[in-house]
């Protein structure tokens, strides 16, 4: 005798059930939506973050492009004010140079250059010589070149030593000389003190000496004569030169 078999039972949900299933597929879906949101969120964030490392690469490898060149520049430049610092040194040196050669040589008034006049020192002898007042000049040149060789000046330190022996008036006129001439030697200066100071009421040497007349004593009248400084045995020769002033004569 066979046994009916039984029917499976049908597997049916609850509308519960369903409704459940249903929310928690939808929670499931919000989840992935949300996560697919925020994966995008992070994607853009890396994104933005590359991009701004990029950016301070481009940034970094044009900074050093620029520090490159402006020390380029800059050692470029330093080298220009440099040379240029040092070329003005070197013209202010050889400007300097030039001015203290100038001044040595203004100052340096003889006839010949002595190497050992540098190394002695000349006092001033200490002995009662008069002062040029303008008047006479042959008679003091006279005095000063005695007084020169019994001190045993030389020629580089006459006309300084001269100069201290000049009236207020006539150191003016050594002044003005010297603005005159670059060079002073003791012949320049006593030529042009002659000129300067001798009197010019008589305009030639024999007009000098015709015009030579005996006053006071005969000793005098002997000393007036040989301050012309001339002999009867050149007469002549003299008068043939004729010389326009008793200084050209001497």
């Amino acid at each position: 005798m066979q046994t009916p078999s039984k029917e499976p039972e049908s597997s049916s949900m609850t509308h519960e059930e369903e409704e459940e299933m249903l929310h928690d597929i939808s929670k499931l879906q919000e989840q992935v939506q949300q996560m697919s949101r925020s994966q995008k969120l992070t994607d853009a964030k890396i994104n933005g973050v590359e991009a701004k490392i990029n950016g301070v690469e481009a940034k970094m490898d044009n900074l050093k492009i620029d520090l490159n060149t402006n020390l380029k520049t800059g050692m470029a430049d330093l080298k220009t004010d440099l040379t240029n610092f040092l070329q003005e040194i070197l013209t202010n040196g050889e400007k300097v140079v030039k001015e203290t050669h100038d001044e040595n040589k203004r100052n340096v008034n003889h006839d010949s250059i002595d190497a050992n006049v540098g190394s002695k020192n000349h006092h001033i002898p200490k002995i009662d010589m008069r002062k040029f007042d303008g008047k006479d000049p042959t008679t003091w040149i006279l005095q000063m070149e005695q007084f020169f060789d019994l001190n045993n000046v030389q020629n580089a330190q006459k006309v300084r030593m001269a100069t201290i022996y000049l009236e207020p008036n006539q150191f003016v006129w050594y002044q003005w000389l010297c603005s005159r001439k670059q060079f002073i030697t003791w012949a320049i200066f006593t030529e042009e003190l002659i000129a300067h100071y001798e009197d010019t009421k008589s305009n030639t040497f024999f007009s000098q000496l015709i015009s030579l007349k005996q006053k006071g004593s005969v000793m005098e009248h002997i000393e007036e004569f040989q301050k012309l400084n001339i002999r009867d045995n050149i007469q002549h020769d003299v008068y043939l030169w004729k010389p326009d002033s008793l200084e050209k004569a001497f």
